[in-house]
């Protein structure tokens, strides 16, 4: 009998197997999707994800290069520095046979107080915190190697430290602006990396900083790198080494003769530069108020030197002479009224008058004379007379100024040569109503010392790959254009020596003369204008004095150029500085000279004129000099005008603000003692002869008006 078929059961395995048939399909469309595409997962793709999953990558940072000055002295280097913690969880030591956390607190406290800057009480308040750990700041903050190797030599339960990487400058306050300072900033993968933000640091930051490198491995589903996986290391490329062309020496010279200045004036700020004169090649570099680079404390982000033009004053005289005697209508014997002169306004009705700085004027001067003794009626005839104010543009603009020098260093500043009228141009020409910065200074004054040819300035002499100790830039000297004639330079340098010159009645700048030293220049004495006011300032120490200079002057070595800025009183504080730093650089750098030195010296009458200048006059000839109070102006002197010295002679000068205080007499001979006494007008008694070992009134005491000074004299005092 045959069986009956169910259809029914037929049609329900077919539509199971219909479905099955669709499952795999669609399981294999799935499996394909999963393996061919990748797809996201997480905001990321399923090939980043699993590579997150199983491969850990790690940045290698690399050591930011090294600043050094020209020889290789360290100016700015990375070191570790350590911070100290205390961990103070009883549960860091449970299960281990030695105290791991801090148990007797005020003990700790106690030893550590004396390791770091912070008091018992201090350290005592924060280990007794409710957490698991503390950093013990600030003091325990920025301790070098030694100093933890010292606190971690006392086995302190507990005390621990944590290690970072900070900039840093061994000599402090030194070069700062020139150098400039790091910050820690993240970059785009979460690094803390240290960037430039000031001087070279910024400019060559990316030079400094190098290139990252990385470190790929797979790890577990603990996190943990597999043994024997698979591990890539790309090395990091640490930063170049930068070499300045600033010598240590020098730069110490100009420091400590720039914050003498700044400290003695109390001046709002002062600056100093000195150049190669035959490379262009910065030696020094300085200014105040300063900063310590490790502390950036600072009051300025704005580097005095090449990023805050001012008006320069007569130092322009230099250049406004260059370019007439350049012109070859230039004859030095011409001769004109000084004093003042009027001009029609091209703009209104009225008239304007310049003068002198000696407001009288000389009477009549020749054109050479007018620049020795700074006359700014003599660039103003001049501009009438040789050239007009379309050449002395043309030649601000060819000798540098108006435009930044290109000088390896950012925020450099163009300053202004702007003029349009006649009236402009006489004032421009003496460096009033024009803009510029020390540093087209030492440019400009690079082509009396190179035969008219303009020196770039540069600051960077070489960059050293730090790993394999290769040279990858040098710099040279580089030439500009030869902007004078050698005639126009050898007749700038006569009228720049004229200046230095002894004779304080025909010249300003008798105060910079050393005898031996052929140091040429020239003064400048700008007003300052006050822009919320809109006119210049005309208190008596509203100025910016300033000093360009070449030595030798003969066949030049170094360049100089310094200023400050409205200083508490007249007194010449620059020019102690600047002969300072001249002698200093001509011993370190034994610069010779063809210098007949004479060792006697004629006595002048120095009534009536001020008193640093006569003292820095007299000390600069080997003379010795007793000043009888502090005023600023000489009302008597021992010996009298016309009295012939020779070195470590006696000069005593009375000044109008006699303060009554007792001098030293130690070592001075009868006569000079008496002379001394008589000056002061006291009662006295001597005994003995010879020189003077005893007195009964010490030295700074002052005297009373019954005072009776008696002084012990012995032969051959020694």
């Amino acid at each position: 009998m045959k069986k009956k078929i169910n259809n029914n059961k037929i049609k329900v395995n077919k539509v199971l197997l219909v479905i099955v048939f669709f499952l795999l399909c669609s399981f294999i469309v799935r499996l394909s999707y999963l393996c061919l595409v990748d797809y996201k997962v997480e905001d990321s793709t399923i090939t980043a994800f699993i590579k997150k999953r199983n491969i850990e990558e790690e940045t290698i940072l690399p050591e930011r290069g090294t600043i050094r000055d020209v020889s290789g002295n360290v100016l700015a280097q990375t070191v570790a520095s350590y911070t100290v913690i205390a961990y103070l969880d009883e549960s860091r030591s449970k299960d281990s046979e030695e105290l791991r956390h801090v148990e007797d607190k005020e003990k700790t406290a106690e030893v550590l107080s004396n390791y770091i800057n912070m008091t018992k009480e201090e350290i005592l308040a924060l280990l007794n915190k409710d957490a698991y750990q503390v950093e013990l700041g600030p003091g325990g903050r920025n301790l070098s190697q030694m100093q933890m190797e010292k606190i971690k030599e006392l086995n302190l339960a507990g005390i621990d430290f944590t290690k970072s990487l900070k900039r840093y400058y061994p000599n402090g306050d030194f070069a700062s602006y020139l150098l400039g300072y790091t910050v820690n900033k993240e970059d785009d993968k979460g690094n803390l990396m240290m960037v430039g933000e000031l001087g070279i640091e910024e400019y060559y930051n990316s030079v400094l900083t190098g290139e990252a490198g990385y470190r790929t491995y797979e790890k577990d589903r603990n996190g943990y790198k597999i043994a024997n996986g698979r591990e890539y290391v790309e090395l990091q490329d640490d930063g170049d080494d930068i070499y300045l062309t600033i010598d240590n020496t020098i730069e110490l010279f100009i420091e400590n003769a720039v914050k003498k200045m700044a400290e003695d004036s109390e001046a709002e700020w002062s600056l100093m530069i000195v150049a190669d004169a035959k490379t262009g090649a910065i030696l020094g570099y300085s200014s105040t108020p300063s900063f310590d680079p490790n502390l950036r404390n600072m009051s300025s982000y704005i580097d005095p030197i090449l990023g805050n033009p001012y008006e320069p004053g007569s130092t322009m005289k230099i250049f406004s002479y260059m370019c007439a005697i350049d012109s070859g209508n230039y004859d030095g014997d011409t001769t004109y009224e000084s004093g003042s002169k009027t001009y029609e306004s091209e703009t209104t009705d009225e008239k304007v008058t310049i003068s002198d700085w000696n407001k009288e004027g000389w009477g009549t001067l020749t054109y050479d004379k007018g620049f020795a003794l700074s006359s700014n009626i003599a660039v103003a005839n001049i501009l009438e007379t040789v050239i007009d104010k379309n050449d002395l543009k043309m030649c601000y603009e060819k000798y540098g100024f108006g435009e930044v020098t290109g000088i390896n260093k950012a925020r450099e500043q163009a300053g202004s040569i702007d003029f349009k009228y006649q009236i402009e141009a006489a004032t421009a020409g003496y460096g009033q109503g024009i803009t510029t910065t020390p540093i087209q200074h030492i440019q400009a004054l690079s082509a009396i010392a190179n035969d008219g040819v303009i020196l770039k300035p540069y600051i960077i002499d070489k960059i050293v790959n730090s790993q394999t100790g290769k040279t990858t830039f040098k710099a040279k000297k580089e030439e500009k254009e030869k902007v004078a004639s050698t005639e126009t330079i050898e007749k700038l340098k006569e009228l720049m020596r004229s200046v230095i010159s002894p004779d304080s009645e025909n010249t300003t700048g008798a105060p910079y003369y050393m005898e031996g030293y052929d140091l040429i220049g020239k003064t400048g004495t700008a007003q300052i204008f006050d822009y919320e006011k809109g006119k210049y300032m005309d208190g008596d120490t509203d100025y910016i004095y300033s000093f360009s200079g070449l030595y030798p002057g003969e066949d030049p070595e170094i360049i100089i150029y310094t200023a400050l800025k409205k200083p508490k009183d007249t007194t010449n504080y620059i020019a102690p500085a600047v002969k300072d730093v001249v002698k200093n650089i001509s011993n370190y750098l034994n610069i010779e000279e063809s210098i007949t030195i004479d060792t006697s010296y004629e006595i002048d009458s120095y009534i009536s004129k001020n008193t640093s200048d006569v003292v820095a006059k007299l000390n600069d000839n080997n003379i010795r000099t007793i000043v009888l109070g502090n005023g600023n102006k000489v009302i008597n002197q021992y010996p009298s005008k016309g009295n012939v010295l020779t070195k470590n002679d006696l000069v005593i000068l009375l000044t109008n603000n006699y303060d009554r205080k007792m001098p030293d007499f130690t070592n001075l001979s009868y006569k000079d003692a008496i002379n001394l006494l008589t000056l002061m007008d006291v009662d006295y008694n001597i005994e003995g002869n010879g020189y003077v070992y005893e007195q009964n009134i010490e030295k700074d005491t002052i005297l009373k008006e019954d005072d009776i000074i008696e002084l012990k004299l012995k032969e051959k005092y020694n």
